[in-house]
């Protein structure tokens, strides 16, 4: 069921002490799944105001300008048609002031801002007949609050109004909705049989106008605490959770939490390397902070705990959530951009609103996490979102974030429809990391022109080399077949990868040197991504047939040159294979790292000679940022030319025992040996000790 905290600002939301104000604040972050909505009196500009205070909590949509203005929270954008049918009948705000100019009781707001209303001071006793009268002959209707303020409004705008729209509009139920406010302004949200609380203070007039009605939660505290009170009255927020909690100086958040649930256990990644390994070794030896991530899906189903012993802050998202904002957002808008195919993008508003959702989750969570101060590390594209509301919220805050993709030139990230937003939101960051110079410099250009620019840097990833070397070490090397030659490639389904034109020139070295038939395979490890992800359903459409046609086609007797192996293999399975193959293939169009070839490397690297007479050879996609690394101790390949696929790969089946030697002597020496922790370690210092080169403004 939804839960949907809809609450007035001044006296209201804003009412209280401070203490009051952090454990609503606390609270609400630490309950995400009750979606916070606005209704205020205030203008937008007024209420952007607000959301300065860190004390606030952020609002998903907001009701404004007493009913006559509807936005959404995450971005700012008046939701029409909604807002557009509030307004109707609207006669302007010129003709408004024109026809009541004859009143000098009326006292118009100058110094607020005001966008479909007009708003008038009005003392106590001079609301006449005739004034009404008035009003109403211009077809509007109007509020007399607090009596002191009136506001003259479209005929159909009211704050109850709005929020039946929008509750309308997104499938809420009155149960499922807790209304809270202060004065006369705020009648018509309590019309609308939902859940209610008046804070004490309240109008009085508001209070005899719904004396009769038992559904009003009446209780003494004021404001924040009034809410808060009603909240754990409902059970929406838990009284266990309300304590105060411990607030850190450090935090990081990566949407991916570093144990699934398999439907018996929870299991960490099969991968010793990457960013959920690394954080799982920096905070198990030690690293101070908490780890916020989201809890989506079947891991949101089971009611086993985890047992990780790791700080985990969890942000729940429902299973619909999680696909709009993971499924398609992230794999059907963003991923093709990063992979610099923009003709892959697709943008669908309703996945990007679960994008902003999330990410105003996260933020949230993150605020309340953070002690003053603290050092925020985000880790990829799928937070973008993040430091543009967190620098709004929070800017105390020294917030980083590493891109772990690539990241494309600025002429292929505009293509995104939704680019300016996100370079807003980048630009509010102290500090960017990536694994090379190319994106760094491609970050640089992206955000040039925007009144702030983070701290670049470069910090490319490296992998645990010890839990590579000692399974390698006790493996028991397989005796290869004399005349036979192993093509490997590991790696998830993804267009990214080129796995077809992987398939493709196998075809043509077969097709060009026919005497390798019988005599090469082409191991393919290959597993589908989660369940939900379609974006590469015509990939793996397209990679099965291929590779059917070029089994059929080149099969003799019980030899095919493709075997193709689409599921996950263990770390044990995996560094079987590396030690097997005579050839680790690597042909992403593009990478931000890829710690495959680097766990290839160290496990070739671990076998003595005797063992390993003849190493394997990396074949490496200029693209991939690990190339950058490795430079020609690899054979670099260019994954785009079917031909140089092809030719390279024959190169690196031709190479002597004494040039496979000295080519894995050389990539092993620039693998190196810093641990990932440490590398860890080392970024969070950066972050904590960068300046902005321009800071940007702390509004919205």
């Amino acid at each position: 069921m939804s839960r949907i905290l809809v609450t007035d600002l001044d006296g209201t939301l804003l009412g209280g002490t401070p203490d009051d104000r952090r454990r609503l604040r606390d609270a609400l972050a630490r309950h995400p799944e009750v979606t916070l909505v606005f209704a205020t009196g205030r203008g937008l500009s007024s209420t952007r105001e607000v959301l300065r205070d860190p004390l606030v909590p952020r609002p998903r949509w907001i009701i404004a300008d007493v009913g006559a203005t509807v936005i959404d929270g995450t971005d700012f954008t008046p939701v029409d048609p909604l807002q557009e049918h509030l307004r109707a009948g609207w006669p302007g705000a010129d003709r408004v002031r024109a026809a009541l100019r004859r009143f000098p009781s009326l006292t118009y707001q100058h110094g607020v801002v005001q966008d479909g209303r007009c708003s008038y001071h009005l003392a106590p006793g001079r609301l006449t007949d005739e004034l009404i009268a008035a009003v109403e002959a211009l077809g509007c209707t109007w509020v007399h609050s607090a009596d002191r303020y009136f506001d003259v409004l479209p005929p159909t705008a009211s704050k109850g109004n709005a929020l039946r729209a929008l509750a309308g509009k997104l499938g809420w139920q009155p149960k499922e909705i807790l209304v809270a406010g202060d004065s006369l302004n705020d009648l018509s949200l309590f019309q609308l049989g939902a859940h209610a609380v008046i804070v004490a203070g309240a109008e009085p007039a508001l209070l005899t106008a719904l004396a009769a009605d038992h559904r009003v939660h009446r209780p003494r505290q004021t404001g924040a605490a009034a809410i808060h009170a009603t909240l754990r009255h409902l059970g929406w927020v838990s009284p266990a959770l309300d304590r105060p909690a411990r607030r850190h100086s450090l935090v990081v958040a990566y949407h991916r939490p570093p144990l699934h649930w398999n439907g018996e256990s929870w299991q960490p990644p099969s991968s010793p390397n990457g960013i959920l390994p690394t954080l799982t070794s920096a905070f198990s030896e030690g690293l101070p902070g908490i780890w916020v991530t989201a809890l989506a899906g079947d891991d949101q189903q089971t009611t086993r705990p985890h047992q990780s012993g790791l700080p985990l802050s969890l942000v729940p998202l429902s299973t619909a959530e999680w696909s709009g904002y993971f499924h398609r957002a992230c794999k059907e808008t963003l991923w093709p951009v990063l992979m610099s195919e923009p003709g892959r993008s697709a943008f669908d508003s309703d996945a990007w609103a679960d994008y902003r959702t999330v990410n105003a989750r996260f933020a949230q969570h993150i605020s309340a996490e953070a002690a003053p101060g603290a050092t925020v590390w985000l880790h990829d594209y799928n937070l973008w979102l993040v430091p543009g509301l967190l620098r709004s919220t929070r800017p105390d805050l020294k917030t980083g974030l590493f891109h772990h993709t690539p990241f494309p030139p600025p002429q292929v990230f505009t293509t995104l429809p939704v680019a300016a937003e996100l370079r807003t939101s980048l630009a509010c960051l102290d500090w960017a990391g990536f694994h090379t110079d190319l994106f760094a410099e491609h970050f640089r250009r992206t955000l040039a022109g925007l009144p702030g620019m983070p701290h670049i840097a470069v910090h490319p990833l490296g992998i645990d080399r010890p839990a590579i070397e000692k399974p390698a070490r006790l493996h028991t090397p397989q005796r290869r077949p004399a005349t036979g030659r192993v093509v490997l490639s590991v790696e998830r389904l993804d267009y990214a990868k080129a796995p077809v034109q992987k398939v493709d020139a196998i075809d043509h070295l077969l097709t060009h040197q026919p005497e390798l038939r019988g005599r090469l395979t082409f191991r393919l490890v290959c597993p589908p991504p989660e369940p939900g992800i379609t974006a590469y359903d015509t990939t793996r459409q397209h990679l099965e047939q291929r590779i059917t046609d070029i089994n059929t086609k080149w099969q003799n007797g019980s030899w095919q040159p493709v075997d193709y192996l689409p599921r996950n293999l263990s770390t044990t399975e995996v560094i079987n294979e590396y030690l097997a193959a005579d050839v680790l293939w690597v042909t992403s169009l593009q990478d931000g790292m890829n710690l495959t070839a680097k766990e290839f490397i160290a496990a070739q690297a671990a076998l003595p000679h005797h063992h390993s007479d003849e190493p394997g050879v990396l074949v490496l996609s200029r693209h991939a940022g690990a190339a950058a690394e490795l430079g020609d101790a690899a054979l670099l390949t260019d994954p785009h030319s079917p031909d140089d696929l092809s030719t390279v790969l024959a190169r690196a089946l031709a190479l002597t025992p004494a040039e496979r030697r000295a080519r894995m002597n050389k990539l092993s020496e620039l693998l190196g040996h810093e641990r990932p922790a440490d590398w860890a370690t080392r970024i969070i210092h950066a972050i904590r000790n960068s300046d902005a080169t321009v800071r940007p403004p702390t509004g919205v």
